[in-house]
């Protein structure tokens, strides 16, 4: 398919460059129809503000204002001018005003990035009443290891993280969040159902089931496994916990899952729910920031907002 070329730039044409004082003055000019009167507006001197404007008109290369004894008028060119002159204005207004929100912590942008838990099982829940009570927020959500959140914190690639517990947050603010656990999900009648605890390296024995190499968990679990020297047996990845738990429920095999996602699917047919014994298996939550004092007043209420949901689940 044919592309079209962009039309390199006449050579030896030079764009004008403007300046808000002449763009001021102009507006001032053709508003009072008057020289003297523009001067005055924009605290220039009339001989100063007349070459001003014949700067312009040489810049552009075209007259802008019909001079009479009885004042000025705009000629076409000038119309246009005077057009996107005010426009300009309109917009650094707007732009003033649009700032001033994010100073006052109305409106503004949060990049919130967490780990495959807090993702899937907590942040659904309440950041729809954050969003609800703070309509000119929004919030870009990402789901990420806890490792790279951390290192997006301290590199200002984020405002907030929700991470593993686990993991160092060197030089940043944290707070905790929600405490929840891994468990292994096996069907019913599986050599590791009727168990009350499992060790992992057990389980590796076993096919598995898991998330797909996206998913912050994959990349978690996978990090567990080579730790051990072992390697993953895994049959099928997908994408949600609800697949996983359907999948093991006919037997494809076992999966490391948070027990949030167990108990906000209501278990799942044919499953069983065995406890891990090693240390990683419970996930203290934590969010992090850089520096707690220096948020914008609506980052500060999400946190506050994240901590006192935790806080008060039961």
């Amino acid at each position: 398919m044919r592309t079209l070329a962009r039309k390199p730039p006449t050579p030896g044409v030079v764009l004008p460059r403007f300046d808000f004082v002449d763009l001021r003055l102009f507006i001032n000019v053709a508003t009072a129809k008057s020289f003297t009167l523009g001067a005055e507006a924009s605290a220039l001197s009339l001989a100063a503000a007349s070459m001003r404007v014949k700067h312009l008109e040489n810049a552009i290369g075209t007259p802008l204002l019909y001079r009479s004894k009885r004042g000025v008028s705009l000629t076409p060119a000038g119309e246009a001018f005077l057009r996107h002159a005010q426009q300009v204005f309109q917009q650094l207004d707007q732009m003033s005003a649009d700032l001033r929100q994010y100073a006052k912590g109305v409106k503004g942008h949060v990049r919130l990035f967490a780990n495959t838990t807090a993702t899937t099982d907590f942040l659904p829940r309440v950041l729809p009443k954050f969003l609800a009570r703070h309509p000119h927020v929004d919030i870009d959500l990402r789901e990420m290891r806890s490792s790279e959140i951390v290192r997006a914190v301290q590199e200002a690639g984020a405002d907030v993280g929700i991470v593993s517990g686990h993991v160092g947050t060197e030089g940043l603010k944290t707070l905790p969040y929600y405490v929840d656990r891994m468990v292994l999900v096996v069907p019913r009648g599986h050599p590791l159902s009727g168990r009350d605890t499992v060790s992992f390296v057990d389980a590796l024995d076993h096919d598995f089931v898991g998330r797909n190499p996206e998913s912050a968990l994959h990349s978690f679990i996978a990090d567990i496994v080579t730790s051990y020297g072992r390697r993953l047996k895994s049959r099928i990845q997908v994408g949600s916990f609800e697949e996983m738990c359907h999948l093991i429920g006919k037997g494809i095999g076992v999966g490391v899952v948070p027990l949030s996602a167990v108990q906000r699917l209501g278990g799942a047919e044919g499953i069983e729910v065995v406890r891990i014994e090693d240390e990683w298996s419970v996930q203290n939550l934590k969010i992090c920031v850089r520096d707690s004092d220096a948020l914008p007043d609506f980052l500060r209420e999400l946190v506050d907002f994240l901590v006192a949901d935790a806080a008060s689940a039961p």
